[in-house]
């Protein structure tokens, strides 16, 4: 279904709202999925409801530096 999927973690609000920016400048979609929750990266009510200190799961069908670099930051090891 996705091109990329990555694990990822927020510790801080302040992890949310670089993460939802740099999707936003993206002109691909992006999905955060947290087990049957699926809500769109760009929307920053959505990624919040979804809360701090989980797994959540990445995905998205395109390729943008500054985005992956967000990404790789909040990777899970």
């Amino acid at each position: 279904m996705y091109e990329n999927k990555r694990t990822i973690r927020f510790a801080d609000t302040d992890d949310v709202k670089k993460f939802v920016k740099a999707a936003s400048e993206c002109e691909f979609d992006i999905d955060v999925v947290y087990n049957r929750i699926v809500i769109d990266a760009k929307s920053i009510l959505g990624v919040l409801a979804l809360g701090l200190d989980k797994n959540l799961t990445v995905g998205y069908g395109g390729n943008n530096d500054k985005f992956e670099n967000v990404v790789d930051e909040l990777a899970v090891a």
